[in-house]
């Protein structure tokens, strides 16, 4: 499908470079970079919710305070 899209110069340019590199075309580098954020904000998202969800309450799961970062990371990197 075709569309237009603004974006500054310096994003053109590095996926010029990067189409060049790969011997691809700037459209299939945009569109690589716009499925993987889009599945990062999936991924982030189901990890939220392993986080927060507690079957049985809807709230946090059982030792998860929410309030403390470095507790929340820990469990995100599975040191739990």
């Amino acid at each position: 499908m075709r569309t237009t899209v603004d974006l500054p110069q310096d994003l053109i340019q590095e996926a010029k470079l990067r189409a060049a590199r790969r011997r691809v075309t700037v459209s299939a580098v945009i569109e690589d970079a716009m499925r993987a954020s889009f599945a990062r904000d999936v991924n982030a998202a189901q990890t939220i919710a392993k986080l927060t969800t507690d079957p049985g309450s809807g709230g946090p799961r059982p030792g998860i305070n929410l309030d403390d970062n470095v507790s929340v990371r820990d469990v995100m990197d599975g040191l739990e």
